[in-house]
Formats: structure tokens, sequence, C-alpha cells
């Protein structure tokens, strides 16, 4: 197997995410709200997966040696420097979580699920019982639960292809159209969530999308590798399925209601 077979089957699931019909429910501030409540802690929990890939492939031990890959090491620490330490409109040093949850905040959105987890974490609680603890839906804990299950592996080839394949660029660019359309016709201003979106897209450019599929590639050494990456590519991109689904029949049944 090689990245372009990876690809190949993966590409029903993905299209499946990119013709979501979550996106088209999509019409009030109310729904964005909705979606940002649970979208908020993939945005999280990315950045865990993105920490594991740098502790595998750069150099975050002492005494240092250079890491095996000079082009795999610029990209994650290219993209590192972009998530955790991005600039805000306003010019200030910000995560991309963090980014978020100022978005979240704009638009009136309920923080305070993610807040208690940022807690009980800084207190040293388990992660699985952080998560386990927080009232929200059996679909978000799922999705977070997969996410530290695969950097718990400790294999770079399967971390890499989730985040790859499972993670990266799956919010579609009609999403920001969308926003943009709900903002004009409301009187509450959706500017930094439209800003995050746009930054996503700024960031991920033309480079990082090859650079990614090469590391993928440099890691994917034996048959079982390919495997075990296709396997849990697919296992990430049902999960997003499932969340997405989740949220879509949170916002049908506000309707309904």
């Amino acid at each position: 197997m090689n990245v372009n077979q990876l690809i190949q089957q993966l590409e029903p699931l993905r299209l499946q995410l990119a013709k979501h019909p979550l996106y088209h429910q999509m019409k009030e501030v109310e729904d964005v709200r909705v979606f940002m409540e649970s979208h908020v802690f993939a945005v999280w929990d990315f950045m865990s997966l993105l920490k594991s890939l740098q502790i595998h492939l750069t150099t975050v031990s002492l005494p240092w040696i250079p890491s095996s890959n000079p082009k795999v090491r610029r990209f994650i620490n290219e993209i590192v420097l972009g998530e955790e330490s991005d600039i805000d409109q306003s010019g200030k040093s910000v995560s991309h979580f963090e980014m978020y949850l100022d978005a979240m905040e704009e638009v009136g959105a309920n923080t305070n699920q993610v807040s208690v987890l940022m807690k009980n974490i800084a207190a040293g609680k388990n992660i699985q019982n952080a998560i386990d603890s927080l009232p929200i839906s059996e679909q978000v804990k799922m999705f977070m639960k997969f996410t530290f299950e695969v950097i718990a592996t400790g294999k770079p080839h399967i971390i890499a292809a989730v985040f790859t394949f499972g993670r990266e660029d799956l919010i579609p660019d009609m999403f920001i159209e969308i926003v943009k359309g709900i903002q004009d016709n409301s009187d509450v201003t959706l500017e930094k969530l439209v800003y995050y979106l746009e930054r996503h897209i700024e960031l991920d450019g033309d480079e990082h999308g090859p650079l990614s599929l090469e590391m993928v590639a440099s890691l994917c050494e034996t048959k079982e590798h390919w495997e075990e990456a296709l396997l849990y590519s697919k296992m990430a991109l049902a999960n997003r399925i499932a969340l997405w689904d989740n949220i879509s029949e949170v916002l049908q049944n506000s309707t309904v209601t």
C-alpha cells in the first residue's frame, strides 16, 4: 500500500463528511452556538495529538540530538507554532484553542464544560475520568477518548495518519461562507469565528498537505504499518461523522421543539 491507495480507500468517508447535512442546518446564531459547544472539544484535543507527534518526531529530551527527518521535523514545529502561538485579530499571541474560546464568548456560546475539563486536568485528574465526569454527549466523549487511545498506542505512524487524514482540514470551505451569511443577517457578530476558520485555511496552505502525506509515507515502513494507518484513519473519520451526526440531531430536535 502507498499514500495514494490509502487516500482512495478513505475517500467515501471524507466525502460523507464534506457533504454532511449539518452544514446546511446552520441558519441562526443559536445553531452556531450549539455547534461550537461540541466542536470546541475537538479543537482542544487536537493539540494533544499534535504535541504527541512533536514528542515522537522532534527532539524534546535532553541532551538534544537532531531527529532523523529534518523536513518532517520542520513541518511539525511549524504547525505547533501556528496552533499554539498564533496571532489573533488584535495582534495578541494565543493558541487556536484560546482563539476558539474567544469566538465562543463573542457569540454567547457556553464555555463552562470545557473550562471544567481544563481545571480538572490542571488539578491532575486522569484524562479518562475528567472526560467521563462531564455532562456532555456520549459522542463528544467518545471522540476525545479515541484521540487519547491513538496517542496511547505510542506508534508515530498511527498518530500521523489520524492527524493527517482524520483531523486536518475536515471542515469544508463552504462552512465559512455559511457563517458569514449568518453574521450578515444577525445582530450578533461572528467575526472571531470567521477569523479562526480563515486562519486555518491560511496556515494549512499548499505546503502542509504534501508534507503531511510525506510524513505518513516515511513512517509507514511495513505492510502492517499501512494497514494500521488505514484502520485508525477510518476510525477517526467515523468518530467525526458520529460527532457531526450528534450535533445535527441536536439542531433538528431544537427546530422541532
